[in-house]
This record gives structure tokens, sequence and C-alpha cells, in this order.
């Protein structure tokens, strides 16, 4: 099995919406680090599992500068974030979001 990571920052401004009160449902942004984990038992014909310029375009050229409310179909919690960015690379197994220092989220696909 081959493995590669592409560590992306995304700057990024969003609004939770939340079932308690909270300074968060204020719009504000973050620098997000995210890595993308991609896996494959062969590698392409380039021999790559992804090139990792595809990844940054896809998640990075879509999120970066902008506000995340907008952007996506879902209330962005670091969470929901992870899984949506897992759902756009078909090789990705794993997505951590961190959305300031000691904040992680991760999203596991086990069926991958």
């Amino acid at each position: 099995m081959y493995y590669v990571t592409k560590e992306l920052e995304i700057s990024a401004s969003h609004a939770l919406r939340l079932s308690y009160r909270s300074k968060c449902e204020n719009l504000h942004g973050h620098n997000w680090i995210v890595r993308v984990h991609c896996k494959s038992k062969e590698l392409n014909e380039d021999g790559m599992v992804i090139d990792f310029t595809h990844v940054k375009e896809k998640i990075h050229g879509y999120l970066d500068h902008g506000n995340l409310n907008d952007l996506l179909p879902f209330n962005p919690t670091a969470e929901n974030i992870a899984k949506w960015i897992c759902d756009q690379i078909p090789q990705c197994w794993r997505v951590d979001v961190e959305e300031s220092k000691c904040n992680l989220a991760t999203y596991i696909d086990d069926e991958m």
C-alpha cells in the first residue's frame, strides 16, 4: 500500500449554527491547517497515488479566502469540513482539520 499526505493552509471564515450560545456564532476566521491523507494499492500511470497539485487545486483552490457558510451546504464545523474534504478526493482515507492550535478534528473513512 502506498500512502501520501498533502498539508494545506486555508484562510477562511465561518459562523457556526449551534444549539447553545457561543461567540463562534459570529462570523470569524481561521488559518486552517488541513492534512489530506491518501492511499492506493497501485500507483497511477505517472507513478503517483495522486498528484499533490490536484489536491491543492480541488480543496485549497475552492475554500481559501472564502466564507465557508457560503461555500459548503452544512454547518461548517471542523468535523463536517474534514468529512467533506475526504469525500472530494477518491483516494482519500483520512483528513485532519486544525482550525486553531490545539483544536483538531479528524475524519477517517473506514470503508476505504
